[in-house]
């Protein structure tokens, strides 16, 4: 069974981003694993596994502007199934 069911990925786009930050405030108040925001100030690429992806994208879309989003079912594709 997988912990943690949806892999998150997104790109944020906005001014003054700080990757730590974003890293830290997602450790912090999510639960998850596999986090990975890199870029710079202006662009950051988001990945990040966790049961509640409605949450990171809510807090990301405060950020600036989220897009190529993909939310992937990692259960579903475990047992064969498109995810």
């Amino acid at each position: 069974m997988i912990e943690f069911r949806y892999d998150t990925q997104l790109l944020i786009e906005g001014e003054g981003l700080d990757e730590d930050a974003i890293n830290e405030y997602i450790r912090t108040n999510f639960k998850g694993d596999s986090l990975l925001a890199v870029g710079d100030d202006e662009l950051i690429k988001l990945h990040y596994h966790t049961n509640e992806p409605w949450k990171v994208l809510e807090y990301c879309a405060t950020l600036g502007e989220i897009y190529d989003i993909v939310v992937e079912d990692m259960d579903r594709q475990s047992r064969g199934l498109k995810g």
